[in-house]
């Protein structure tokens, strides 16, 4: 059995993401979540509103889960059964920094990862916009998966 291991800090998560993981719910047996911690980004959210608001959006995945991944994801991959990377690429510069990834988690010993392009009308959509919206209280049930927006919503009312 394939894990297929789909990461990013997901903050906040967004329609975007839940697609990706979507996707590969339908190509491997299990999927696991790994919401990182990024010490090249100022974080939005903190780590358990992250993590609660991916569960809650993939809440309706059986064969999903999420899970905090703390360090290098390589290390991280090596906790799961034949571990594949899956991760989403808007753009062909995103496709070039992810492609560069791989090579660098194939030198810790990760096998394997997948880039899936994003979906029609999806590009435009990052967790960096969707901050933006946020912020200036503009609405977001159209980039935020159900769910995940209660959550991100209430603890911006915080």
């Amino acid at each position: 059995m394939r894990t297929a291991i789909v990461s990013g800090t997901f903050d906040p998560i967004t329609v975007g993401h839940l697609d990706i993981i979507l996707r590969a719910s339908k190509l491997f047996c299990r999927v696991v979540v790994a919401v990182s911690k990024n010490s090249e980004k100022k974080g939005f959210l903190p780590d358990e509103v992250r993590l609660k608001s991916v569960a809650a959006a993939i809440s309706g995945i059986e064969n999903a889960e999420a899970v905090l991944c703390e360090g290098l994801l390589a290390e991280f991959c090596k906790n799961y059964e034949n571990p594949v990377i899956v991760r989403g690429a808007r753009s062909g510069s995103e496709f070039d920094y992810e492609r560069s990834l791989y090579i660098i988690n194939k030198d810790f010993g990760v096998p394997e990862t997948v880039i899936l392009p994003a979906e029609s009308g999806m590009d435009h959509i990052s967790s960096t916009y969707v901050r933006e919206l946020l912020k200036y209280g503009k609405p977001v049930e159209e980039v935020i998966p159900c769910g995940a927006r209660e959550i991100v919503e209430e603890f911006i009312k915080l």
